[in-house]
C-alpha cells in the first residue's frame, strides 16, 4: 500500500485552492474576519511592552524613594489602556470566532453540492471503479477533516504566525542579543518539527486513505449480509475485516504516535529555551552588559540590560515559544485537512460524462405527415436535429434502432463485443440469449450510451446516437434492471420516479398495467406506504413489480428489460406477462433473459456467445436450425 507523503507542490496548491474557494464563496466575510484575526493576534502580543514600562516605572520609583503619588498615575494609565486593548481583543475574538463558524459550515454545504451534483454527471465507469463506502468518505471523513482545517487550524495558525511575527519584531526593539538566543532555540523546534511532525503527516494522509477503504468493506459487507450468512462467510469476513481494520490501525496509531511525541518535545525545549534566556539575562544584568537593539538606537530602550528589560523579554520568550508550539501543533490538522482537501477536489474534478450531441428530443405533432414542434405533451416525440446552415428538421421518433459493426471493450486489449449487428424495427421484440459474460447487458449498455462504442456504429431513427443529447436518449428509452433500486419515500414517488410530472391516476395505471396494483392495495397505507432501506418491507418480485411500473409509467417508445421477471416466481411471471405484452404494444423492446420460455414469443432472438453473434432468428426457425439455442432450450446444453 502507498504510504508515501504528499507533495509539497501539491499541499500549497490544494491549499491555495482551498483559501482561494473561501475567499471566493464569503469574499466579506472572509476579508472582516482576517482583520479580526490580525487585530487579535497583535493586540495579544503587546502585554510584554507594557509590562516593561510598569517595572521601569517601578525602578524609578525605587531609585528615587518616590510613592504612589508621584507614579501611581502613570502605572494607572498603563493599565487602563491595556484593559481597553484587551476588551477590543475580546471583542474581535468572539466576531471571528462567529463569522468562521458561518463560513465553514456555509463553504462545506457548498462543496457537498458541488461534489454531489458533479456526482450525478459521472460517468457509470466510475460508479463500477469506486466502492461506494470510499465514496461516502468523501462526504463524511474528508469534508470532516476540511472543516477541522478551515474552522480551526487555519484561524489558529494564521493567529500564532501573526503573534510570532510581532513578537520578533518587538524583541528586536528591546535586544538583538536576547533574540538571537530565541531564534536559536526556535531552529532547534523547527528541526524536530520536521522530523516528528513529517512522519506523522505521512501516517495521517495513509490513514484517511485507510478510513475510507475500511468503510468501504464495511458496507460492502451488510450490503451482502444475507449472501455472507447463507455460505457461512462470517469468520472469512471478520478475518478480511481485521486486515482492513489492521492497516488502518497501523496508520493511526502511528500517526498519533509522532503527533502526541512532538507537543511534550517542543514544550519542553519552550522551557529550557525561557531558563536560559533568564540565566544570560542575569549574567547581561550583573555584568552590565550593553543593550544593542532598534529601540537604544531610537533612545526609547535603556543601553545596559535591567530587570525590567529582562522579565519583559522572558514574557515574550514565553509568548513566542507557545505560538511556535502552537504552529507545529496544528501542522498534522493542516496535512490531515489538506489530504481531505485533496480527495474532495479529487471528487470535484472527475471529469464528467462527455456529451457532444445537439440533437434533442421534443413534443411534436403530426398532420399530413409534417411533423412541428409543440410545448405541450403529445403522443407524437419527434429529435429536433438542427444543421450548420442553421435549417432544423424533425425525424419522428420510432424506435428504430441499428448496430452495425459494433465493437466495444471495457478495458484497452480486452474485448468484450467484436463486430456486433443489430437490426432492432419499430415494434419488434429483439431477446438476447447466452451464457453470463456474453456480452447482452453490454449491448444495453451502449444503446442508452452508459458506455461508448470502440468502433462501429449505432443508429436511433436513423441518427447517428453519438449526435443525440444524453440525456434526451435515455428519456426515450424505459429500462427495467435486473438489480431494483427503491428509494426512500411512498410507493406513490417511487413509481412516479420514471415520470416526475405524472399524476397519481397516470401511476395507479402503469401499476394496474405491470400488475402491481394487486399487491400495492394490500399494503397497510396502499399507495402512500413508506419504503426504506430500497424497499426492505416488499419482496423480491413486489421490488422488480414497482420498477416495472416505474417503466411503464414514462411510457417511452423504447424498452429494455434486462432479467426483468428474474425474481418473480411462475404465478406472478403469468400475471406481469399479460402487463408486459400490453406494455411492448408498438414499442421496440430489447429483452435480456435466462428464462428461454419468456422470449420465445421475440420477433428477433439472438444468441451471443463471448461477444460475438454465433446465431439469430425466431424461436421456431432456430429450433429447426438445431444449433446451440435448440441445444439450450432442450437442455442439451446449460446456459451458465
Amino acid at each position: 500500500m502507498n504510504n508515501k507523503p504528499p507533495k509539497r507542490k501539491m499541499e500549497k496548491g490544494i491549499m491555495g485552492r482551498t483559501i482561494k474557494a473561501l475567499f471566493k464563496s464569503y469574499p466579506k466575510m472572509m476579508t472582516f474576519t482576517l482583520i479580526c484575526i490580525i487585530v487579535n493576534a497583535v493586540i495579544s502580543s503587546i502585554p510584554s511592552i507594557f509590562m516593561e514600562r510598569v517595572f521601569t516605572v517601578v525602578g524609578k520609583a525605587l531609585s528615587e524613594n518616590a510613592g504612589w503619588a508621584e507614579y501611581g498615575w502613570e502605572i494607572t494609565v498603563d493599565m487602563l489602556i491595556l484593559i481597553g486593548l484587551y476588551v477590543v481583543s475580546l471583542i474581535m475574538g468572539a466576531i471571528d470566532k462567529q463569522m468562521m463558524a458561518v463560513i465553514t459550515q456555509g463553504f462545506l454545504k457548498k462543496m457537498r453540492e458541488q461534489m454531489f451534483n458533479g456526482m450525478q454527471n459521472l460517468p457509470i465507469k466510475y460508479f463500477d471503479s469506486n466502492s461506494n463506502g470510499d465514496i461516502m468518505s468523501y462526504y463524511t471523513n474528508d469534508i470532516d477533516a476540511l472543516r477541522q482545517m478551515i474552522s480551526q487550524s487555519l484561524p489558529q495558525l494564521l493567529t500564532s504566525a501573526i503573534m510570532v511575527l510581532t513578537l520578533f519584531f518587538i524583541m528586536l526593539w528591546y535586544s538583538f542579543w536576547l533574540t538571537l538566543i530565541v531564534l536559536g532555540g526556535v531552529v532547534i523546534i523547527f528541526i524536530v518539527t520536521k522530523i516528528v511532525g513529517g512522519g506523522a503527516g505521512k501516517y495521517f494522509v495513509g490513514q484517511q486513505r485507510a478510513m475510507g477503504k475500511t468503510e468501504g468493506f464495511i458496507e460492502e459487507m451488510m450490503n451482502g449480509q444475507k449472501v455472507v450468512k447463507v455460505f457461512c462467510h462470517e469468520q472469512a469476513s471478520k478475518a478480511d475485516f481485521d486486515k482492513v481494520n489492521e492497516y488502518l490501525y497501523d496508520q493511526s496509531n502511528r500517526a498519533n504516535r509522532y503527533a502526541n511525541m512532538l507537543m511534550p518535545i517542543l514544550g519542553n525545549i519552550g522551557h529550557v529555551l525561557y531558563v536560559i534566556v533568564a540565566l544570560v539575562g542575569g549574567a547581561f544584568i550583573l555584568s552590565a552588559v550593553a543593550n544593542l537593539s532598534i529601540g537604544t538606537l531610537a533612545g526609547s530602550v535603556t543601553v545596559v540590560f535591567n530587570i525590567a528589560l529582562v522579565v519583559a523579554f522572558l514574557q515574550m520568550t514565553r509568548q513566542f515559544c507557545n505560538n511556535i508550539n502552537q504552529v507545529s501543533n496544528q501542522v498534522n490538522s493542516v496535512v490531515m485537512g489538506v489530504a481531505g482537501a485533496k480527495r474532495v477536489f479529487d471528487l470535484i474534478d472527475q471529469k464528467p460524462e462527455v456529451d457532444d450531441g445537439y440533437v434533442t428530443l421534443v413534443n411534436a405533432r403530426e398532420v399530413d405527415g409534417v411533423i412541428t414542434e409543440c410545448e405541450e405533451r403529445t403522443d407524437v416525440w419527434a429529435w429536433k436535429h438542427p444543421h450548420g446552415d442553421g435549417t432544423v428538421t424533425y425525424t419522428k421518433l420510432c424506435g428504430d434502432v441499428v448496430l452495425t459493426e459494433v465493437d466495444f471493450e471495457y478495458e484497452p486489449g480486452k474485448p468484450v463485443l467484436q463486430d456486433v449487428s443489430i437490426f432492432a424495427k419499430p415494434g419488434q421484440k429483439v431477446a438476447f440469449v447466452g451464457a453470463t459474460g456474453a456480452g447482452k447487458t453490454t449491448i444495453t449498455n451502449l444503446i442508452n450510451r452508459f458506455y461508448d462504442i470502440a468502433d462501429g456504429k449505432i443508429r436511433y431513427d436513423g441518427i447517428n446516437i453519438n449526435k443525440i443529447k444524453k440525456a434526451d436518449l435515455r428519456r426515450s428509452l424505459g429500462i427495467v434492471l435486473q438489480d431494483t433500486n427503491l428509494f426512500t419515500g411512498t410507493v406513490m414517488d417511487n413509481i412516479r420516479y420514471g415520470k416526475l410530472d405524472a399524476t397519481d391516476d397516470e401511476c395507479i395505471a402503469a401499476a394496474k398495467l405491470a400488475g402491481a396494483d394487486d399487491f400495492i392495495t394490500r399494503l397497510p397505507d396502499g399507495y402512500n406506504t413508506m419504503l426504506t432501506g430500497n424497499g426492505a418491507n416488499l419482496s423480491q418480485g413486489q421490488r422488480q413489480l414497482v420498477s416495472i411500473a416505474r417503466a411503464a409509467v414514462a411510457d417511452p417508445p423504447v424498452m429494455i428489460l434486462d432479467e426483468a421477471t428474474s425474481s418473480i416466481d411462475t404465478r406472478t411471471e403469468a400475471i406481469v406477462s399479460r402487463g408486459m405484452d400490453a406494455l411492448m404494444q408498438g414499442r421496440t423492446v430489447f429483452v435480456i433473459a435466462h428464462r428461454l420460455s419468456t422470449v420465445k414469443n421475440s420477433d428477433v432472438i439472438i444468441v451471443l456467445d463471448h461477444g460475438r453473434i454465433i446465431e439469430r432468428g425466431s424461436h421456431e426457425k432456430l429450433i429447426e436450425q438445431k444449433g446451440q439455442y435448440y441445444r439450450l432450450y432442450t437442455g442439451a446444453f446449460e446456459l451458465e
